[in-house]
């Protein structure tokens, strides 16, 4: 018997009605269009409304790729979503998310390892079914990072929007992910902090806002790790498929930052055009950016049947992930 690779059969995205645009923000904090456009590649993102959260998002998502894939909720042996915005802290994001689909037969849970969080779902979808443990697994990543930002923060305020992404795995024998890199960096996760129970008054005085549950970022410090993993990453993954960075039809990246991408087209040596970009749309959705990046690569027609595709992310943690998948 073969061994059995997670295939990906359907996807699904859903973003927010509400944009907003960096002539908003003018009006909120001290920026411009030209700045923000400039030093993130970002024009505008989607914001969720006040009554809409991570497992709403997730959940629109989650139907549609249920929907494009013909299949029944029953069929789902686990559903995994990855978002480090959660609407409570139990029950979990996936939890009601299952409930809501009526996918009775599921397991649930979430994992939380901020905009790599997609990939890591997807690395532990493809070891059950690779085990043969589940055949039908969904996974999202869902985010409402606008709940977390400071628009007190000109440095971070700009770069954060919402949405959620998703993927039904199911069980193949000749198609699917070939493999997946992950890795953590806790000595640098300083970098990069939401606060929850804990205090922190050094933390707090970093904060415009002064609120601990705002999003602090040291951008120069994460820019700095993002290209060298991003790099790093795609090369790794690509060694352990037995494959080389010529045999990439597209690569799919988490969207933090034009310059993270571009400085990493660059180091990788690829044509621009096998890189599928939509920051200036949506900006950084965390756990989203990735699989909606993919559905939009499908749908658009650059990415096909038979395609060979790197997903490759950074975020919080600090962490990291990449993947190859056969289409």
């Amino acid at each position: 018997m073969m061994a059995l690779k997670a295939k990906i059969v359907g996807g699904g995205y859903y973003l927010p009605d509400r944009v907003l645009t960096n002539a908003d923000l003018e009006q909120m904090v001290d920026t411009s269009d030209e700045w923000i456009v400039r030093r993130t590649g970002i024009k505008e993102r989607r914001i969720a409304d006040n009554d809409v959260y991570t497992s709403d998002m997730a959940f629109y998502a989650a139907r549609k790729a249920i929907d494009n894939t013909n299949i029944n909720p029953e069929d789902l042996d686990l559903i995994i979503i990855a978002t480090c915005t959660p609407d409570m802290y139990t029950p979990n994001v996936s939890c009601m998310v299952q409930a809501r689909l009526g996918a009775v037969n599921a397991a649930a849970f979430d994992i939380s390892s901020a905009c790599t969080g997609f990939i890591s779902a997807l690395t532990v979808a493809n070891q059950f079914i690779a085990t043969g443990y589940y055949k039908k697994v969904l996974v999202v990543g869902a985010e409402n990072l606008s709940r977390m930002t400071d628009y007190k923060d000109r440095n971070t305020c700009v770069l954060f929007g919402d949405g959620a992404g998703a993927f039904i795995f199911e069980a193949s024998e000749d198609e699917g992910v070939l493999a997946t890199e992950i890795g953590a960096d806790g000595v640098g996760g300083k970098n990069l902090t939401s606060l929850a129970f804990r205090d922190d008054e050094a933390e707090m005085a970093k904060r415009v806002s002064k609120n601990k549950q705002t999003l602090w970022m040291d951008g120069s410090e994460v820019l700095k790790f993002a290209v060298r993993t991003m790099v790093q990453a795609t090369f790794d993954v690509l060694e352990k498929a037995g494959l080389s960075i010529d045999d990439v039809d597209m690569i799919v990246p988490h969207q933090a930052n034009i310059r993270i991408i571009d400085g990493a087209v660059k180091r990788l040596g690829i044509d621009s055009e096998k890189v599928f970009v939509n920051i200036e749309k949506y900006g950084n959705m965390s756990s989203a950016c990735i699989p909606i990046a993919l559905c939009e690569a499908i749908e658009q027609g650059k990415i096909k049947k038979g395609d060979t595709v790197v997903l490759v992310g950074f975020g919080g943690g600090l962490t990291w992930g990449s993947a190859v998948i056969k289409m």
